[in-house]
């Protein structure tokens, strides 16, 4: 069995972060290992308070982990701030960890933001050049670059910037916010652009989409799969995680891990 280490929040509503994590790896055969970066309040209406664990915490969580249940791949989510950001970066570097996913959480599916506003410059100087693969949503991309990005052509050109200037091993863009009949995703990796198409699914199912396809990524990276099919098979896994959602929760409800 392989193990795979998620460095994320706490979802109290157990639709996203750590704990959808911890499902999807579940989901996928590989023995979830955890380092949570922040407790949130929340169900699928929202978030109605956080806090960051104390950085000395995040680094004894990572070293607990990494010098005993050493990951054969690893995901970030939630990093709440500037301190928690550095102390990600220099874990990950000190223990020498990869393939690292990184997924940018800035904001939740409710619309609530989950990142200090200074934060978002140590993410692009401090994590991306140790990410294999970065994910980030179409806000996320804008928050990122600083310019808008709604247009297949837009969400190309922003995956090629993460990776030839920012430093990125590979980029997947995703482009679920955007409207049509198809949601768009498209992956830069090695010199080449992939899009991958699926039929927009009618459905307010989507709290820790980011969360879930981010973790299904690293679990089959765990296991020695290439980057380009893992990532088809993780969104092919959340479309049908979407599809099959048990509709639980009075706002935007979780997906069926089991999927």
């Amino acid at each position: 069995m392989q193990i795979a280490l998620t460095i994320a929040g706490s979802d109290s509503g157990g639709g996203a972060g750590i704990q959808a994590d911890l499902k999807t790896f579940h989901r996928f055969g590989v023995f979830g290992t955890s380092v949570v970066t922040a407790i949130t309040a929340q169900n699928t209406r929202g978030v109605s308070a956080w806090e960051a664990v104390s950085v000395p915490l995040i680094r004894g969580q990572l070293d607990a982990v990494a010098t005993d249940l050493r990951p054969a791949a690893l995901k970030s989510g939630m990093l709440a701030d500037r301190p928690v950001i550095e102390a990600v970066a220099e874990g990950i570097r000190a223990h020498r960890l990869e393939p690292y996913v990184l997924d940018p959480v800035m904001v939740a599916t409710s619309g609530d933001p989950l990142l200090a506003p200074d934060a978002v410059s140590a993410i692009t100087e401090q994590l991306f050049p140790l990410a294999a693969l970065v994910t980030p949503n179409l806000d996320e991309a804008e928050l990122l670059l600083g310019r808008p990005v709604r247009s297949e052509a837009a969400m190309a050109e922003a995956a090629r910037q993460f990776v030839e200037v920012m430093g990125a091993g590979a980029a997947l863009v995703k482009g679920g916010h955007l409207a049509g009949a198809e949601a768009v995703d498209i992956l830069y990796a090695d010199g080449t652009l992939h899009t991958f198409r699926h039929a927009r699914l009618a459905t307010t199912s989507t709290h820790g989409t980011g969360c879930t396809l981010s973790a299904a990524i690293t679990a089959q990276l765990a296991f020695g799969r290439s980057l380009l099919d893992a990532v088809r098979d993780a969104l092919a896994f959340v479309h049908r995680a979407i599809a099959t959602a048990p509709g639980l929760g009075a706002g935007h409800g979780p997906l069926n891990h089991f999927a």
